[in-house]
């Protein structure tokens, strides 16, 4: 396996594989491994001839008085787990590298960025699309894999690669969860032992809404106030937000007649989680 930490470089190597007949995937991350991020890979690799991991924590996405000085780094246990799920490159710039001197260009999306977790982090979304705008054209893969927790994410980056015309196939993996349901984030690790059990209040919301759909129920306020109720009863619990919505546009829906994406954002103690699931009242 090969660490690249020059775009040039890393051009070149595309460039040579993509010469010879072969494919690329790419799962683009922030590093700090966990089992979300290696169920990625190995979704891509079975679909590519040559994985490429990059890792790279993205300046571009945080707000003020976000963590960025604070996100976890591990470069060699990360670049470890990436040569044992078959990586052939991780490619880790420095941050002059992606965002050079006089660096003055963001992609920005009009609409699916004004929901959800976008309410509160106006910047964040922008940064994500510029920075994938960036991989994607440094690395040149054929399909790239996101997970599914970052559900807005992930309809961010479908957007983008339809809007600009990209002929890179964008998969959505399922989230991976611990033993007890909480969905696994770098962001887990900043959680005290009372915060961890607390943070069980995000899947099991989401148990309780599709518990509630499937019973037939469909006043989506009526449904969100359950949910609301349930994850304020822990302690530690701040709501950023709760949301009953389309999954294709994020908007707010007031019936649930169709598949809808419950959604949430919850600071347990400091640390603000996410988590979503995509409900069809007709299953």
């Amino acid at each position: 396996m090969k660490v690249i930490k020059k775009v040039e470089e890393m051009q070149q190597w595309s460039e040579s594989v993509r010469k010879r007949g072969e494919t690329v995937g790419l799962v683009p991350t922030m590093g700090y491994f966990h089992e979300g991020h290696l169920s990625l890979m190995e979704t891509a690799g079975q679909m590519c001839d040559h994985l490429v991991v990059s890792l790279f924590v993205n300046p571009a996405q945080f707000g003020e008085n976000e963590d960025l000085d604070a996100y976890p780094v591990d470069l060699d246990r990360d670049y470890k787990l990436a040569e044992e799920k078959g990586a052939s490159v991780v490619f880790a710039p420095p941050r002059e590298e992606v965002y050079p001197e006089r660096f003055q260009t963001s992609v920005a999306l009009a609409s699916l960025p004004r929901h959800l977790c976008g309410l509160d982090r106006p910047v964040h979304f922008g940064g994500v699309a510029t920075v994938v705008t960036k991989l994607f054209n440094i690395v040149g893969p054929q399909v790239a894999v996101f997970g599914a927790k970052d559900f807005q994410q992930l309809q961010v980056i479908r957007q983008l690669v339809k809007d600009l015309n990209f002929n890179i196939r964008i998969v959505g993996n399922p989230i991976v969860r611990e033993a007890d349901g909480l969905a696994m984030s770098s962001r887990n690790v900043y959680l005290s032992t009372d915060e961890r059990a607390s943070a069980l209040s995000l899947s099991r919301s989401l148990e309780l809404a599709e518990g509630l759909i499937r019973d037939g129920g469909k006043d989506a306020a009526a449904i969100r106030a359950k949910v609301v109720e349930l994850i304020t009863g822990f302690d530690h619990t701040a709501i950023d937000y709760v949301a009953v919505c389309d999954p294709d546009t994020l908007e707010d829906v007031d019936s649930v007649t169709a598949p809808v994406l419950v959604a949430l954002a919850v600071k347990v103690g400091t640390t603000r989680l996410i988590d979503n699931r995509v409900i069809d009242p007709a299953q």
